[in-house]
């Protein structure tokens, strides 16, 4: 089994930074993609950025410029540094990674719990 845990949330005013973490552990013999996604209040779940194995990257335009998403492989953790933090920023945030537990490679996708990022003065 493969669980991922996120960590980093919490309270900032806006303008400010956090960094949030996903931990992946459990039996994993490679990782392909992996990536963050975001729930508001009342809204549906959107992406907020991806990363392949090869370290290509997409963001969400409401994010460009702002955050970077990077993943060290050598932890199977993925990181997300969220700068110029808005209150629209808000949001349970998701993280995800396409796993194969074992070869040959048979790919699943896996979440983590959420973690709370809320941007407020």
């Amino acid at each position: 089994q493969v669980q991922l845990v996120e960590s980093g949330g919490g309270l900032v005013q806006p303008g400010g930074s956090l960094r949030l973490s996903c931990a992946s552990s459990g039996s994993i013999f490679g990782i392909n993609a992996m990536g963050w996604y975001r729930q508001a209040p009342g809204k549906q779940r959107e992406l907020v950025a991806v990363i392949t194995s090869g370290a290509n990257t997409n963001y969400a335009d409401s994010v460009k410029g702002r955050f970077i998403i990077s993943r060290d492989n050598a932890k199977n953790t993925m990181y997300l540094q969220m700068n110029s933090l808005k209150p629209e920023d808000t949001a349970v945030y998701y993280c995800y990674m396409r796993v194969s537990p074992r070869v040959p490679l048979d790919w699943h996708d896996y979440w983590g719990q959420g973690t709370q990022v809320t941007v407020s003065s």
